[in-house]
């Protein structure tokens, strides 16, 4: 198991990477309510947020106190809020790995801080643990977050086909994977 209690304050050119604060709720909200964030997660479509607001609230007031995963802020340096969430969670022992993903919402796209974030957080890991690689899944209809993935360096390893029901289309789910050998020969380029 990887013991991630310390929660890492990482700072970028354009965002940080943080430890979430009662002061991000209002744009937690904003993102998981997001109809691009619902869909390019695959999340419920008819979720409720206001019916589990205080659940979620206190899920996430709860993130600091987790050992076994990962789940930093992300904010957006120019504006100093929330405008998403960076994840690295399921720890797979088998193969000493462990899943990322990300959010972006509405107030963070289209500059560059969702590959900004993905970046501080794979090189904070692969620095600060001794994981031998990251997984991740993305929906095919979402190729702006598979080209960041390969760009930071992610490859495809498999396809779920049929992963997902989206307003009566069937949509795969990329799997995708980036080793901590591949992230080290990259560094040195």
């Amino acid at each position: 198991m990887i013991d991630l209690k310390h929660k890492p304050w990482l700072e970028g050119q354009k965002v940080t990477l943080r430890p979430f604060k009662e002061k991000d709720f209002p744009y937690i909200k904003e993102c998981l309510t997001d109809y691009e964030v619902l869909k390019l997660t695959g999340s419920d479509m008819d979720f409720d947020f206001v019916e589990e607001e205080e659940i979620i609230l206190d899920w996430y007031r709860t993130r600091h106190l987790q050992t076994d995963r990962l789940d930093l802020a992300i904010v957006d340096q120019s504006q100093d809020i929330l405008v998403g969430e960076a994840v690295i969670n399921l720890y797979d022992e088998t193969k000493h790995s462990m899943n990322f993903r990300i959010l972006i919402g509405p107030k963070g796209r289209n500059r560059g801080l969702g590959t900004e974030a993905t970046q501080l957080l794979i090189d904070y890991v692969f620095k600060n643990t001794t994981l031998s690689q990251l997984t991740l899944s993305v929906l095919d209809f979402n190729p702006r977050a598979r080209h960041v993935y390969e760009k930071v360096g992610f490859v495809k390893d498999n396809i779920d086909e049929n992963e997902l029901e989206f307003e009566g289309k069937w949509i795969d789910s990329i799997n995708m994977k980036l080793t901590k050998e591949k992230w080290l020969k990259k560094k040195k380029v």
